[in-house]
């Protein structure tokens, strides 16, 4: 009887602690949704990008992605992401999509330009770049090696 007394008390404890821990990774992943206006833009590929993946400018979170569907006119993947409603953006702002590591993770990065008009509520960014391929770069440089040794003989 007294063993099972401990027992339950130590894992009341483990519980505790485990809660802790994962409230305390919830703040400090900065994951809250942020809730704004929409724009889209339009990629070739997206490489991985998902719903709730961020939208970046300069390193700063400033909205995240709502959703990734395919456009069955022009077959390119449309991004839409919520914006923070503080946050304007000019015209000639490009999206990029960047790697967070070379493990993955992706994020959509925002490059605003000098244009003086600013995209409005349900607008779309126009200069747009598809993520680089590792694996494609790669066989290139492969290919690449393999090519030039084959002339110096």
């Amino acid at each position: 009887m007294k063993r099972s007394v401990i027992e339950t008390v130590l894992g009341a404890v483990v519980l505790f602690v485990a809660g802790f821990f994962l409230m305390f990774s919830y703040n400090t992943a900065n994951v809250k949704k942020v809730s704004g206006y929409e724009l889209t833009a339009d990629f070739s590929g997206i490489g991985g990008l998902a719903a709730g993946d961020e939208v970046q400018i300069s390193g700063v979170k400033i909205g995240s992605v709502i959703d990734v569907t395919l456009d069955p006119e022009t077959y390119l993947a449309k991004v839409h992401m919520s914006i923070e409603p503080s946050v304007k953006l000019p015209e000639d702002t490009a999206a990029l999509i960047s790697s967070e590591s070379l493990l993955g993770g992706r994020y959509l990065s925002l490059e605003p330009g000098a244009a003086e008009d600013m995209i409005p509520s349900g607008g779309r960014v126009q200069y747009t770049q598809a993520p680089q391929n590792l694996e494609q770069l790669l066989g290139q440089f492969i290919f690449s090696m393999q090519s030039s040794d084959s002339e110096d003989q």
